[in-house]
């Protein structure tokens, strides 16, 4: 079965950047799957009003914002098109045209659908960031940040966050596609968080080995820094390409109470993350 993989275009108020489609094609081809592309742009209800005509021309400024959504959404959509064909991945691109208060449910909608989800997520991007949390916890898929600062490389090597939880052994579960394809596999613990056998993190290793992937354990010691700060760094000093994290969290009425590494990965990225809720 081949992989369908899904990539919401944040088009309004703050669009993606043009990394996205680099890195986005690159990790669809290192999984060799099918690339779906939806550019979420966005329609304003027009606002009858006569002073809001002739004194501050509304629905003139109504206009412009639906143009420049739909522009980026053109922009970007032919950056991941070109980059699609150069990377040999099968590209299919939609657009869809929702009110702003819907734009990132409308893509967190359209994400089940898809086997993974591949998102850009720009540091002071706050609309990135609101699509970003809506999709990890309203798709039920798996989820890719994808950082614009970080090129997305090969994966050879890959982090996966392990206390035992059973978020945890979702996010592992799911990342069998990237675990497959890496040449190792190293599961971090941090030791200082939570009270946790350190034995923990090994027998997942253990249990990784006798599937056939080459894993080893290792405990990490926060001294104090974010979890989120501890993970990324311990899997980028091995040489991780992506670090693998259960999504600790919910919705209620639309507000996401985060846990603090997921909270912590999503207000700073430094590398490429898979987030599974």
């Amino acid at each position: 079965m081949k992989l369908q993989a899904f990539l919401p275009l944040v088009t309004y108020t703050d669009p993606n950047s043009d990394a996205v489609a680099a890195n986005a094609t690159a990790v669809a081809a290192l999984l060799g799957a099918d690339l779906g592309v939806l550019a979420v742009n966005v329609t304003i209800p027009q606002v009858s009003n006569a002073l809001s005509r002739f004194l501050i021309d509304v629905p003139d400024m109504i206009r412009q914002a639906e143009t420049t959504s739909r522009k980026h959404g053109e922009r970007l959509i032919a950056a991941v098109e070109e980059a699609g064909k150069a990377a040999g991945v099968a590209v299919s691109a939609e657009t869809i045209a929702e009110s702003q208060p819907l734009l990132s449910a409308t893509a967190a909608l359209q994400a089940r659908y898809h086997d993974i989800v591949l998102i850009g997520l720009e540091t002071d991007n706050p609309t990135s960031r609101t699509t970003a949390e809506s999709v990890v916890f309203g798709s039920g898929r798996p989820v890719v940040l994808l950082p614009e600062t970080v090129d997305a490389g090969a994966f050879d090597h890959v982090a996966i966050a392990w206390d035992g939880s059973r978020v945890a052994a979702r996010a592992a579960a799911d990342a069998r596609p990237f675990l497959a394809r890496a040449k190792k596999v190293s599961v971090l613990t941090v030791a200082d968080e939570k009270k946790l056998v350190v034995e923990d993190g090994a027998r997942l290793a253990e249990s990784l080995r006798r599937g056939g992937i080459e894993a080893e354990a290792a405990v990490l010691h926060g001294k104090g820094a974010a979890v989120a700060r501890t993970l990324q760094d311990g899997a980028k000093e091995r040489g991780c390409g992506l670090l693998v994290m259960g999504g600790y969290g919910h919705s209620r009425v639309r507000d996401f109470v985060m846990g603090g590494a997921t909270e912590g990965v999503l207000k700073s990225l430094s590398m490429p993350v898979m987030l599974s809720h």
